[in-house]
């Protein structure tokens, strides 16, 4: 959490070392690398990546249930150029083992492929099902407000961006979401200072 990345790689790899059986420690030894990677120069950050990549599917070996592992390993094939392990195809087979332990956020997975791939179609039916499936959880309200703010549809997504406030009244999350999509579009940037000034507060 203090940004030092190397010494928590080094301390997730010596707890793994200790419990080599223990997924979550492969998978934060994964982030913290994912982390190095994020931040160190073009020469290194291929390195880290790799391994970052190695310890995410070593997390989700030791442990298939370990849907954030899982995430992340989706996350890192969807971002990550082919020479580096990634690619849209692995991404499609990791978001249909989401799909069988959380149908949610399968489809939540698909809708994201759907949109690298520019299947907006594809898309949005996607996140429609992922709302439809979880209606009571605010991050999939916030999903799909994200996603219609990012289509233009800046009406419909401040709607939904009113049902999240409904549903999570004061929610710092959706504070902060909402903000961070009018500073992504640098539009009604007054209201996103007094949104994260509120997010501050909680």
């Amino acid at each position: 959490m203090l940004g030092d990345y190397k010494s928590a790689a080094d301390a997730f790899y010596q707890a793994l070392a200790l419990e080599p059986g223990n997924s979550e420690y492969a998978h934060w030894l994964g982030r913290s690398y994912a982390r190095r990677a994020e931040n160190s120069s073009v020469l290194t950050a291929g390195v880290y990546a790799g391994k970052a990549r190695h310890y995410f599917e070593e997390a989700v070996r030791l442990d298939p249930s370990n849907e954030e592992a899982l995430n992340d390993l989706f996350d890192y094939h969807l971002e990550a150029p082919g020479f580096l392990g990634g690619g849209y195809d692995k991404a499609e087979h990791i978001a249909e083992r989401i799909a069988k332990r959380n149908p949610a956020e399968g489809h939540f997975a698909e809708a994201q492929l759907a949109d690298r791939r520019k299947q907006l179609d594809t898309a949005e039916e996607q996140l429609r099902r992922a709302i439809k499936l979880a209606s009571h959880q605010v991050g999939r309200v916030i999903d799909w407000a994200k996603y219609l703010s990012k289509r233009g549809r800046y009406q419909e997504s401040e709607a939904t961006f009113d049902e999240a406030d409904q549903l999570a009244p004061n929610c710092p999350k959706v504070h902060f979401a909402r903000a961070q999509t009018y500073i992504e579009q640098k539009r009604n940037l007054g209201r996103a200072k007094e949104l994260l000034i509120q997010y501050l507060q909680k």
